[in-house]
């Protein structure tokens, strides 16, 4: 099974993507700086619950759909 960290970067990065998204205007819409967001959807930042929300408030997504 995949780590949760990789998981959920994997699906950041298809939401930003569907988006049309950079992760420069991800991280400027979520406060959060784009080298953050590039380490996320990498796995490699173990991201809190409160970055999980700005993100997913960014996107307006629930925060639900990133752990279906």
């Amino acid at each position: 099974m995949k780590d949760i960290r990789i998981l959920y970067g994997e699906k950041l990065k298809d939401f930003r993507k569907k988006q049309g998204l950079s992760q420069e205007e991800l991280g400027f819409k979520s406060s959060l700086h784009r080298t953050y967001i590039s380490e996320v959807e990498r796995g490699r930042r173990n991201i809190s619950i409160v970055n999980i929300a700005r993100i997913a408030k960014a996107l307006g997504l629930p925060i639900r759909d990133f752990f279906e």
